[in-house]
């Protein structure tokens, strides 16, 4: 995906391994793997999600690119406005083109900065909505915010994976934009979002 970092972590554990980045206010346990993939424009798709299939075996990063290679098995997802699609044609495009912090603008540069060329936002990888096949997937929680431009892409992404048999929890949350997650002291939503979040990876990890 185009965000200019993404850091994941999860526990060690032989069982199935949830899939979450790290944010304040989410449950850890006391080992943890980190992984930290190259970074956008200098280094192009697919290397960031090859950095991450690379540490599945520490690190639960990527579940099409596992499912698709057959492992490692993956316990869950957690995908916070999500990048799902290379397109800026929904109605939440149109809507917060501007004005939202996050515009249609960056969006086209972090792409631009990201492909090495056009054709490659149509591959699965770099756009999971153009996927053919989503069944198999783990649980998902997909967070959106009412006024970002990724809003609907990410919803969209989360009724394929329903449509596909999987389960998915699709939470939106009204008046915010995107990066409301990572406010949360001192946005009420942002705080009832880390708390949702992190009570589907507590039934992830088996966390009471």
């Amino acid at each position: 995906m185009p965000p200019a970092r993404s850091t994941f972590a999860c526990r060690e554990s032989r069982r199935p391994l949830p899939l979450a980045p790290i944010w304040p206010g989410l449950p850890t346990a006391s080992r943890h793997a980190l992984r930290l993939h190259r970074l956008a424009p200098e280094h192009k798709y697919p290397a960031a999600p090859g950095d991450c299939y690379a540490a599945t075996r520490w690190v639960a990063v990527v579940t099409l690119i596992a499912c698709d290679r057959g492992g490692p098995k993956l316990a869950y997802q957690l995908m916070i406005y999500p990048i799902t699609n290379y397109s800026f044609d929904t109605p939440s495009y149109q809507e917060n083109a501007k004005g939202y912090s996050l515009t249609k603008d960056d969006m086209i540069w972090f792409w631009d900065h990201y492909l090495p060329i056009e054709d490659d936002g149509k591959h699965p990888y770099a756009s999971p909505l153009q996927a053919q096949d989503l069944s198999n997937l783990p649980p998902a929680i997909v967070i959106t915010a009412e006024f970002d431009p990724l809003r609907d892409e990410g919803e969209q992404y989360a009724d394929r994976l329903q449509e596909a048999g999987n389960q998915v929890t699709v939470m939106r949350y009204n008046g915010m934009i995107h990066g409301f997650f990572g406010i949360g002291a001192v946005v009420d939503q942002g705080k009832q979002a880390i708390e949702d979040a992190a009570a589907g990876l507590r039934s992830a990890f088996g966390i009471e």
